[in-house]
């Protein structure tokens, strides 16, 4: 079903943690997206290829993630240009940075400067895990306590399916309402913005920890481009440079748009985090 009523054309295309390898990789949806989507630059920001779950368990590779990479590839070849930083699951690409692979440049960090004129800083984001403070039990325990929650999303929607309904992220709900991982969240947001601030960007943009967002912290603009395990959301930069958040599932549509700076709602001023 596409819902979307607008033409699929952008300047750029920002995604990040598609997980191709795992599982709970949402890759039909993705592949959908890609076919039709024009751009003239797509942003890898990590965590593309799991090779971390990959090498941990039996490799899950169906003829749908194959799809994704070779339409990527393709689109790389045919005029696009695609950058890759690399992320913490596909960190062994870091070795290789500065380097091209099959069309796509592979860097550390990208700078990107919008149709507006705003230099925006892009990295995958597990650079900001200092700041979020975890045991080892607490890092163990939460990492079975989400993957336990990604084999609900699953069940909840082979059921949602079955009964009719659209795609919906049962996963990213029950993070918002949990008041420690809203903290967590929260704290990361407010060390990438500082991150962009002290390096004199006008924003930053990454993912890592699947949690799409769109807002202000002062003067500085953080931007969340989601995952394709849960949410199926990408940031894309309009003609114009404006940005917004596109879910892509059964049901296509605009989630969140950029905010105005001086929006009371988005705009945090102060910034206490410890910088990483």
């Amino acid at each position: 079903m596409n819902n979307f009523q607008r033409p699929l054309s952008f300047n750029t295309l920002f995604l990040s943690d598609i997980h191709l390898g795992d599982k709970s990789c949402k890759a039909d949806f993705l592949l959908s997206l890609l076919n039709q989507v024009h751009c003239k630059t797509i942003y890898l920001i990590g965590d593309i290829v799991d090779l971390w779950v990959m090498s941990k368990s039996s490799i899950h590779w169906p003829a749908n993630h194959q799809k994704v990479l070779h339409r990527l590839t393709e689109m790389a070849n045919s005029g696009t240009e695609v950058i890759y930083v690399p992320g913490n699951h596909d960190e062994p690409l870091r070795n290789y940075v500065g380097s091209e692979l099959m069309g796509v440049e592979l860097h550390r960090e990208y700078i990107h400067t919008t149709a507006d004129n705003r230099r925006l800083l892009l990295l995958h984001g597990d650079e900001f895990d200092s700041a979020i403070i975890f045991s080892p039990l607490q890092r163990l325990i939460g990492y079975c306590s989400y993957s336990l929650l990604l084999a609900i999303n699953g069940a909840n929607n082979r059921i949602r399916r079955w009964l009719g309904l659209p795609y919906w992220s049962l996963a990213y709900h029950i993070k918002n309402k949990v008041g420690n991982a809203r903290r967590a969240i929260e704290t990361f947001e407010r060390a990438a913005a500082e991150e962009a601030r002290r390096r004199g960007f006008d924003g930053i943009v990454c993912g890592h920890i699947h949690q799409p967002e769109i807002r202000h912290y002062g003067d500085t603009l953080y931007c969340n481009d989601g995952d394709w395990l849960e949410s199926c959301t990408a940031l894309v930069e309009n003609h114009d440079g404006s940005l917004e958040l596109l879910h892509w599932a059964d049901y296509q549509q605009t989630v969140k748009a950029e905010p105005a700076a001086n929006d009371a709602y988005a705009c945090i001023t102060s910034l206490p985090v410890r910088a990483s």
